[in-house]
């Protein structure tokens, strides 16, 4: 006899939890054990529910919960978490997997795959759907941006010049230029303009919309 699969939901927008709550409602075998729809909720919910899945949103109005990843493997080692995203962003996936995250779709998931998704990671196997797993690879190798120029990088998506980027970080304009080109090959880009629309594509700087 099959197991019934406990799983909790921790998201932030009501009509997306009420339609992964009547998906997974409307399939044998699995269980709704709790919702949540902000992150200190969900880690409490985790805690005392202790559920089999987790299907947890990667943004929160004040909140990345790619952050909270490491709360919840310190509770739990072998926390089964799928991360839902609004778009497959490869270095939020990479971050997410490397956290110990075991599973990645998005928002826009048909039921039929998000049930996929669901005994995948139950059975303690990894989901990656093909279309992000094609994403991942494009990118192996890069050599990751330093913690200087990842906040360079939020600096030039948030607008600012590079003399008003020297000023926040106090380095010379020029050095702000050198870590510029730096960045530019790192993500295979040519100028600011296509850094910026790079690094939202991309995920590699998170924009709280």
């Amino acid at each position: 006899m099959t197991s019934t699969i406990n799983i909790l939901l921790t998201e932030h927008q009501p009509l997306l939890r009420l339609a992964i709550r009547t998906v997974v409602e409307g399939e044998g075998g699995l269980h709704l054990v709790g919702e949540a729809d902000n992150s200190t909720e969900g880690f409490r919910l985790f805690k005392e529910l202790g559920p089999d899945v987790i299907i947890l949103g990667l943004r929160f109005p004040n909140s990345c919960s790619i952050d909270d990843l490491d709360s919840y493997f310190e509770e739990r080692p072998k926390a089964k978490i799928i991360v839902l995203a609004e778009h497959a962003g490869d270095a939020e996936i990479s971050r997410a997997l490397r956290k110990g995250a075991v599973g990645y779709i998005c928002k826009d998931v048909s039921p039929g795959e998000l049930i996929t998704a669901i005994r995948t990671v139950a059975a303690g196997r990894k989901y990656i759907p093909e279309d992000i797993a094609q994403i991942l690879s494009e990118h192996i190798g890069e050599e990751e941006l330093t913690s200087t120029e990842a906040t360079i990088l939020r600096m030039i998506v948030g607008g600012m010049s590079n003399k008003e980027i020297a000023f926040a970080l106090d380095i010379s304009e020029n050095t702000v230029k050198s870590h510029n080109q730096n960045i530019f090959g790192k993500i295979g880009v040519n100028d600011r303009t296509s850094a910026a629309t790079t690094a939202i594509k991309r995920g590699l700087v998170r924009v709280d919309l």
